[in-house]
């Protein structure tokens, strides 16, 4: 899948991925795709959580050499 921005919060420990995401997803367009790279096992159960909250659509994640990547639709 395509995305429009990425965020790299690789070696960042719980909350810092959720809140790059949410400061890089509020300068984002309505229906844009942020990829969101995280090593913290944590971003797997926050990512999801905080995309319910917030009103965006989890695409779900893909794993590459030991690096979590998440897609999130912007709502």
């Amino acid at each position: 899948m395509q995305w429009d921005v990425e965020v790299d919060c690789a070696g960042l420990l719980c909350p810092l991925p959720v809140l790059r995401a949410r400061k890089r997803l509020l300068a984002m367009n309505k229906g844009q795709v942020l990829r969101v790279l995280a090593t913290d096992a944590m971003a797997a159960i926050d990512l999801p959580h905080f995309c319910a909250q917030a009103g965006h659509e989890y695409l779900g994640a893909t794993e590459e050499n030991g690096v979590a990547a998440y897609l999130i639709r912007r709502g």
